[in-house]
């Protein structure tokens, strides 16, 4: 009896341990992500073509060897909503997280799963640093990771609370029209004291461990966005007298809505959460006075630079290691950037370079590689996208769709307008053509990219199109969650 008891139990035991260790080695098998964020990068890449001096040759690298998105879209055009909207596959309408100042997300939708939670929640070992959430060296949601690497930053390029610059190395001009908002300039330091570098060494080191689980392994750049300080060298790669300037017309915001030639004119200063106007100027004519114009472009191209010489490291790395066969890698950015274009800087409205941003996609041997896709995409459908890739069980309750099949057979049609919101009321849809912004008092533009795609010319008011217009409404939120912040697209 005895005898026979042990039998059935030896049996029971090496039944569950092949359970067990098929279990294991399915997850194993299962791919590994390395999820890049870059911040406020617009299409300033040489693989779009937004500017002709932009040198990304390692983006450009990894989008000629992945699927390379030339249209792809944040769901907002600010940090905070447009990573949460991405890590969470929530629209800001749905989810009420309109602002930079909601960066606890949780206590406006604490039922969401985060991306990275999904994939712990499956088994993968969840890593990042730099800058994912809103804020660098903040995890922004310990639910999320296993580990959170926090960088020791530079206290010489610590930003205050006032806006200046506590540097040694400061190199912002003194001409700077607003010195307080707009800090650029080279500074003499070597590149290892940068936060971004930090944050480079960091994932390389990890890619070059042995993990026992699958990992998502994520980090995010601080640069490009203000201050615009990187060490001279990068400066010295675009000569001041060489720089190109964005294509502009005069009194472009002319034929705009009252509301969109707020936005255009107006000043968000972080520190305050206040916003004003410059002498009831649009800035713009405030930089071209200052002679700042080219100085800004030349800042903003060297930061790009930087952080492309580093993203290139990364991926060095990785192709040198045991995982460079089963890693997904993800590079996106999280908006986009205006430096003159509708007679606009910064981001905080809904136009195509405030909204468009590099996305590229590589899976070694899975996806149709080395291809372009010229179809509007939201950043929002990257969550859905990457559960099916890694053979999750689709992850229910939220508002992205997935494109892997996109990404499998890029030929096929996708008809799948993009919305963009700037605070409640306030949308944009984007489709291959047509690109409508509707703002909360009603008014709104319209333009038709095969012919504009510069977006000078609003077709709102021509009744021919008003057809058009009653299709893309369609795309609009039904209903929208309040906002309950102070920020610079209060309507008042």
């Amino acid at each position: 009896m005895i005898k026979s008891l042990n039998i059935i139990l030896s049996i029971v035991f090496l039944l569950l341990t092949i359970i067990i260790c098929s279990g294991q080695n399915k997850n194993l098998n299962k791919p590994n992500v390395l999820f890049i964020a870059v911040d406020d990068l617009n299409d300033w890449t040489g693989y779009i073509g937004g500017h002709p001096q932009a040198k990304t040759p390692n983006i450009d690298r990894l989008a000629k060897k992945g699927v390379a998105f030339t249209h792809a879209y944040a769901s907002a055009p600010l940090c905070n909503p447009s990573r949460v909207s991405l890590l969470t596959s929530i629209l800001p309408s749905n989810s009420g997280v309109y602002g930079n100042a909601e960066a606890k997300f949780r206590k406006k939708i604490p039922d969401a799963v985060t991306l990275m939670q999904y994939f712990k929640l499956y088994g993968y070992k969840t890593m990042g640093a730099g800058k994912i959430f809103h804020g660098f060296n903040n995890p922004g949601d310990d639910q999320s990771w296993d580990y959170y690497h926090r960088i020791n930053r530079n206290p010489n390029l610590i930003q205050t609370k006032n806006g200046k610059i506590k540097s040694k190395f400061n190199g912002r001009d003194t001409e700077l029209p607003h010195p307080s908002l707009f800090n650029w300039g080279p500074i003499d330091i070597e590149d290892e004291e940068m936060p971004d570098v930090k944050v480079a060494n960091w994932a390389i080191s990890e890619l070059n461990k042995k993990h026992e689980k699958p990992f998502f392994l994520a980090f995010g750049f601080t640069k490009p966005p203000l201050p615009w300080y990187v060490p001279r060298k990068y400066f010295e790669k675009f000569p001041l007298d060489e720089i190109i300037l964005p294509e502009t017309i005069a009194a472009d915001i002319d034929d705009l809505p009252p509301f969109g030639k707020k936005l255009a004119r107006e000043i968000y200063i972080p520190s305050t959460g206040k916003n004003f106007n410059v002498s009831g100027d649009v800035e713009h004519k405030q930089i071209i006075s200052a002679n700042q114009w080219k100085k800004g472009v030349q800042a903003y191209l060297a930061t790009i630079n930087f952080a492309d010489v580093y993203l290139g490291a990364v991926l060095d790395a990785l192709a040198d290691s045991q995982y460079a066969q089963n890693t997904i890698v993800v590079l996106w950015g999280d908006h986009g950037w205006h430096l003159g274009e509708k007679e606009h800087w910064r981001k905080h409205a809904l136009w195509e370079d405030t909204t468009r941003t590099p996305l590229v996609i590589y899976y070694p041997d899975v996806i149709k590689n080395a291809t372009s896709i010229s179809h509007p995409i939201s950043l929002l459908d990257i969550y859905p996208t990457l559960v099916e890739m890694c053979g999750l069980p689709t992850k229910e309750n939220i508002d992205g769709k997935s494109f892997y099949e996109l990404l499998k057979h890029p030929n096929q049609s996708w008809d799948r307008p993009v919305l963009m919101t700037l605070g409640k009321g306030n949308h944009a849809v984007r489709t291959k053509r047509w690109r409508y912004i509707q703002y909360f008092d009603g008014t709104n533009e319209l333009y038709d990219h095969n012919v504009d795609p510069n977006e000078w010319k609003n077709l709102s008011g021509l009744t021919k199109y008003n057809d058009v217009i009653e299709t893309l409404k369609k795309s609009l939120p039904k209903t929208e969650k309040n906002q309950s912040y102070s920020h610079s697209i209060n309507p008042k």
